[in-house]
């Protein structure tokens, strides 16, 4: 019986071992890509869906007329909301930002400047947030751990660097376009057709928002719900 050897010339082995090692490094590419993709959390829409809980997010990035009345309703109805404060506005209203630091309120960033993070470097978006932490702490003595992106505009290089600087991203699940100016009706009713366990309704502190308030309010309470910070939602949702 003869055996037969097969001899691969050593060139065509060392191009086999080439590809070989090719292959392994795009694999290795591509499962290190996945992980790091995997690594960033996604931004909280909302929070805990078990309990009745419901937070107001208001962003506030103009204007300071009507926010004496709107912490005059939340306090006859011991509520506390978190406000996310644009920091070009809370350094001409550092006051205003204390009072209702002071009052128990919850207080996230909502950027340095009001423009979109996807229209800028990393580098400007990064200074940026930076910029609005330093303006806040500096403010309350507490440094935010919320973050709610300028027009909600976010990618996820943006996530990325707002956790790295220690934030949560923070968007909504119910959004009472108030900036639209709606009658005080159309807020109510855009809520209370679409409230749910855990909801984040963003508003803003506009005239018609105040009116509706007392309604929202009274109304989400009659159903049982709590209405409070941001926080106290997503806390068992991390």
């Amino acid at each position: 019986m003869k055996i037969f050897y097969i001899k691969y010339p050593k060139k065509s082995f060392w191009i086999i071992l080439s590809i070989a090692i090719l292959l392994l490094l795009f694999l290795i590419y591509i499962i290190t890509r996945s992980v790091s993709v995997f690594n960033v959390d996604e931004p909280i829409y909302k929070g805990d869906t078990k309990e009745k809980k419901i937070a107001f997010a208001c962003n506030v990035a103009w204007g300071d007329e009507y926010i004496p009345k709107m912490l005059d309703i939340f306090k006859d109805n011991n509520v506390h909301i978190t406000f996310f404060f644009e920091g070009k506005w809370a350094e001409k209203n550092p006051d205003v930002v204390k009072d209702i630091y002071q009052k128990g309120h919850e207080i996230g960033s909502h950027g340095y400047t009001h423009v979109k993070y996807t229209n800028l470097s990393r580098q400007q978006y990064e200074e940026d947030i930076k910029k609005s932490s330093e303006i806040l702490e500096k403010i309350t003595g507490i440094k935010p751990i919320l973050f709610a992106p300028p027009y909600g505009d976010f990618n996820d290089e943006v996530v990325k660097v707002a956790e790295q600087l220690g934030y949560k991203v923070i968007l909504w699940s119910l959004d009472t376009i108030d900036w639209n100016n709606p009658s005080p009706q159309t807020i109510v009713d855009r809520v209370m057709t679409k409230y749910h366990n855990g909801a984040i309704v963003l508003m803003h502190p506009t005239k018609n928002t105040v009116e509706a308030l007392p309604q929202i309010i009274n109304q989400l309470k009659e159903k049982g719900y709590k209405i409070t910070k941001v926080s106290e939602v997503i806390v068992d949702n991390n």
